[in-house]
């Protein structure tokens, strides 16, 4: 791991919530992972022998539903991490994570998690502060699908991926347009068609580039059909 990697590790909420002795302890005791994008990392139901946090690239964490469709439950990227729940419990996986692109991860194991927890009260907090940053996640996607039209759930994540809040910017999208179409809910037909749609806000997307004429614009779209309870929340 180079020092840019520990430096993404530490930041992540798991290690960075974690007193700096016992952060700087587990950190030297785990291990880089490599994987090729598509490769599985862990399938459901294994029994949860560690925790991930994403030095670089994106991971798919997902469930195949009874008739055979992926339902994507998050989509990681650098200094996030995934699988504190289930190591926490002893628990197995309750999804199956797959690299969605080349990817590195730190493995953490929950043996030595699960360890620390009774020699080091302390670390109880991060993987609690770890989950319940999980839980803020999963409500935020609730209530996109729910309040939220497709074209707007899109134009979100693009302004996830803008470095700037107000005038022009381009942004790479970072993996395939089918995984984004299930991460935000909805068919890749339908994902196609808001792009389109996009035009008359001022996005152009080009195969995997979307420019955009004004990033303000794109906020305001986006709060302009919220339920007035949502937008004051």
């Amino acid at each position: 791991m180079n020092d840019d990697e520990r430096q993404v590790a530490m930041e992540s909420i798991l290690f960075s919530t974690a007193p700096d002795d016992v952060a700087a302890d587990l950190l030297d005791k785990s291990n880089v992972r490599v994987f090729d994008r598509g490769e599985t990392i862990f399938p459901r139901g294994e029994h949860a022998h560690s925790v991930f946090v994403v030095l670089d690239g994106w991971v798919k964490l997902f469930r195949v539903t009874p008739n055979g469709a992926e339902a994507v439950v998050h989509v990681p990227t650098r200094g996030q991490s995934f699988g504190e729940a289930a190591a926490f419990r002893s628990d197995v996986y309750p999804v199956t994570a797959e690299a969605a692109t080349d990817c590195r991860l730190l493995q953490v194991r929950a043996d030595l998690l699960l360890e620390m927890m009774k020699s080091r009260p302390e670390i109880c907090l991060a993987m609690l502060a770890s989950t319940y940053q999980h839980l803020q996640g999963l409500v935020s996607q609730v209530e996109q699908l729910a309040a939220q039209t497709a074209t707007q759930r899109v134009v979100e994540f693009l302004l996830e991926l803008c470095p700037v809040d107000e005038g022009p910017c381009a942004v790479t999208l970072p993996y395939d347009k089918a995984l984004i179409a299930g991460r935000l809910g909805m068919k890749p037909e339908s994902l196609s068609r808001a792009f389109s749609r996009l035009r008359s806000v001022g996005i152009k997307i080009n195969q995997n580039q979307a420019a955009i004429s004004d990033v303000a614009r794109l906020h305001s779209y986006v709060e302009a059909d919220r339920p007035i309870g949502l937008r004051r929340a």
